[in-house]
């Protein structure tokens, strides 16, 4: 059975502000104010958590240090929780290419670098955790993206073949990700990504949902 898996963050929904958002919790809790920007720093907070904090205790003139980082990871997390879908937006047509893709045979499952919990509760809070036959976060499995088993256990799980699969992202962590599964990936243009797509050499690049189930047929069949 073929498979589609999606990455979640920037691919399949914009979540920076709300990750942003979490951030700024810390650097309010340090005494600083907001640091980071939904719009400019968008590209960052889709690097995870501790990229954000890395980001802005440069701008405040501090080393962000491991110990730190550690220290305000768990902050940043729990107030990432508690607001999880107040910014958050699915890309247009999105879940209807999702649902298109299941009409059309297809199992459709997520591979992801946000922890298990929290992407089940935003998909969940979103009214879309159904909608897919597997997830699998950064914590899941021993390895997480760009190691190739995630993706694989994604198919898997979804009741798919994982020799008969393909990833949608859209940083250079889906692309390697998906070559060292042996396998095709799919990047989108319209994430707030700063990765220079077309020197990926992905199989395909999209500018709209639209253009999707046209490219899975011709890249699985």
């Amino acid at each position: 059975m073929r498979t589609v898996v999606f990455d979640l963050d920037g691919t399949l929904a914009d979540t920076s502000g709300d990750l942003i958002a979490a951030a700024n919790a810390c650097f309010r809790q340090m005494g600083a104010g907001d640091i980071l920007t939904p719009l400019g720093d968008a590209a960052t907070a889709l690097c995870g958590g501790r990229a954000m904090l890395t980001l802005g205790l440069t701008r405040l003139g501090q080393v962000a240090d491991p110990a730190l980082l550690d220290r305000y990871y768990p902050v940043l997390l729990d107030a990432y929780e508690q607001a999880i879908d107040t910014h958050t937006v699915f890309y247009p047509r999105a879940m209807e290419t999702v649902e298109a893709l299941k009409r059309d045979g297809y199992k459709v499952a997520i591979c992801t670098n946000k922890p298990e919990y929290l992407a089940r509760l935003l998909l969940d809070r979103m009214g879309t955790l159904d909608s897919f036959g597997a997830l699998i976060g950064a914590d899941t499995l021993p390895v997480r993206k760009p190691d190739p088993e995630p993706l694989r256990e994604a198919a898997r799980r979804a009741g798919g073949d994982p020799k008969r699969a393909l990833l949608v992202g859209d940083t250079v962590t889906d692309r390697e990700t998906s070559r060292a599964a042996g396998l095709p990936s799919v990047l989108v243009r319209f994430g707030p990504s700063d990765t220079a797509l077309d020197d990926l050499a992905p199989e395909a690049i999209i500018d709209h949902f639209d253009e999707l189930p046209d490219v899975v047929h011709e890249l699985i069949g």
